[in-house]
């Protein structure tokens, strides 16, 4: 008997009556008028107010949204059909990340402070040059369907840009335009209540809203994560205006899992279930989920496979767009010559069940424009390959990608030249363990080469994500009393600062001896 998913609603139990959210109207252009000019209004006062004050207005957001838990995942249940357990953990990881932010300001690395005392007797002679990171301005984000709270309107690039001094104007995802709604006024509410500046957060509706923002030359920097056709679309607006600017879009991703033989022999089965988890988890609506399976072309694992994809129950998918898009998707790839269907999942109305499709190395190698390309939804490829050098073959077809993995024994060569291989093409590596779950840690890397992000150098999952709102000022030869606090003389905060080329948390008291 099939188990239910435990991250979205049964058919039977959609608490909605309507598979459409219920309607709110577009911003229209009076309204988005009032909202840039309040964001420009902003933008001075959020850069300037100190950050634990801004540490301490993300506190009271993470405050206040816990507060308010119960009614948002109400909401957010008839909109989305997503499970009550799956968004109350949603929301315990964006007021998570909100204090993360707060910490990782009061901590106080992520300005970057260099300070090169002057030289005057050095040849060429150097000026006293001090560098920090500076707020860009007001950000426009786009957010994402498949997380109402984490890549909403408290998300991770809100919370970013709002740790970094930017005001923040939000284009609502439509798949949960009320949940945005109630969010924000939770949001606001808590981001006065701490002294913030009137306009530092404002929500958009509307497509049309969302590209007139993205034009309009107040805007400073933009965020999106979505599909490469949607993120491409807006990248191209962006950096195309009088005056381009950042456009940091997360888009489609592959994420190739590796099997080696000795990995099958030494836990097939669980890796078999394992992976079925992984690429069924949230109904494949995961910007991580592992779209192609490689195994050994003797695995033998095909039976557990198929009964562990039908062991899991259809469900419904986030939204219309989604649901037809998925089904366009995993007819083309099964439709492609030297594609076999082992599962096919169920399309009943508007749920989708588990779909597992079958090719080898050679057929992908023959095809790889039409069958590299990103199915969002519950639908993944097995991909069987003979030896070390056709999965290698096979890596070096993949485009940027958010992750990969390699499932490998010790002592494999397998594991070590894949992993080189594919550290080219992937933000994250993962061993043996599954890309699903995102950390939201420093170390995280939440990014990866194009079409994965536009901006592979950057991450939209972690405290680093502050970077993509920041940008380096440097003051030469200036006063003290002319320098922004952090830069002067007295080390007041206690930040750590390269002083020199060496990290210090000490006062400047004197340069470095002049070389000879």
């Amino acid at each position: 008997m099939a188990q239910a998913h435990p991250d979205v609603l049964p058919h039977s139990e959609a608490l909605t009556a309507d598979w459409s959210t219920a309607s709110v109207p577009d911003t229209d252009a009076a309204e988005l008028e009032g909202i840039l000019s309040s964001a420009a209004g902003a933008a001075g006062p959020l850069r300037d107010t100190d950050s634990a004050a801004r540490a301490g207005a993300l506190r009271s957001v993470a405050d206040a949204l816990d507060g308010a838990a119960d009614e948002l995942v109400a909401i957010a249940m008839v909109e989305t059909s997503l499970a009550e357990q799956r968004l109350v953990g949603e929301v315990a990881r964006t007021t998570g990340q909100l204090r993360m932010f707060a910490d990782g300001l009061d901590e106080g690395s992520w300005m970057d402070i260099i300070i090169d005392t002057a030289r005057p007797a050095s040849t060429p002679p150097r000026p006293d040059l001090r560098r920090f990171q500076r707020a860009l301005g007001p950000v426009l984000v786009f957010t994402a369907s498949n997380f109402p709270f984490a890549f909403s309107v408290a998300g991770g690039d809100v919370a970013s840009a709002l740790a970094a001094g930017c005001p923040v104007v939000v284009k609502v995802h439509p798949g949960h335009p009320q949940t945005s709604d109630r969010s924000a006024a939770v949001v606001i509410e808590a981001l006065a209540t701490a002294g913030m500046p009137d306009g530092c957060l404002a929500l958009i509706h509307g497509q049309e809203a969302g590209v007139t923002a993205l034009r309009d030359p107040r805007i400073a920097a933009a965020s999106f994560t979505g599909s490469e056709v949607g993120g491409r679309a807006l990248f191209d607006i962006a950096t195309s205006r009088d005056v381009p600017i950042p456009f940091f879009a997360e888009m489609g991703s592959l994420n190739p899992v590796f099997v080696s033989s000795g990995a099958v022999a030494a836990r097939g089965d669980s890796i078999a279930s394992d992976y079925v988890a992984s690429f069924l988890l949230g109904l494949g609506q995961f910007c991580t989920k592992p779209g192609l399976l490689f195994l050994p072309r003797d695995h033998g694992l095909t039976d557990r496979l198929v009964d562990a994809v039908r062991g899991v129950a259809p469900g419904r998918l986030l939204m219309d767009r989604i649901h037809d898009g998925h089904r366009t998707g995993r007819d083309a790839l099964a439709s492609r010559p030297g594609v076999r269907t082992l599962v096919q999942g169920d399309l009943d109305g508007r749920t989708a069940g588990g779909t597992l499709l079958l090719t080898d190395v050679a057929t992908l190698c023959s095809d790889p424009a039409d069958l590299l390309t990103e199915c969002f939804g519950p639908t993944s490829i097995l991909v069987e390959y003979d030896d070390l050098n056709e999965a290698l073959a096979a890596a070096r077809l993949f485009p940027g990608c958010l992750t990969a993995t390699v499932h490998a024994e010790a002592g494999e060569d397998f594991g070590t030249q894949l992993l080189d291989e594919l550290s080219d093409r992937a933000g994250r590596l993962v061993w043996n363990g599954w890309p699903t779950g995102v950390a939201v840690s420093w170390a995280m890397h939440h990014g990866g080469p194009y079409p994965a992000t536009t901006t592979p150098e950057h991450t939209s999952v972690g405290m680093t994500a502050i970077r993509r709102f920041l940008r380096p000022v440097c003051y030469q030869d200036c006063p003290q009393e002319l320098l922004p606090d952090v830069l002067r003389d007295a080390n007041t905060s206690g930040i750590p600062r390269r002083i020199d080329g060496r990290l210090s948390t000490d006062d400047i008291t004197r340069a470095d001896p002049v070389p000879t």
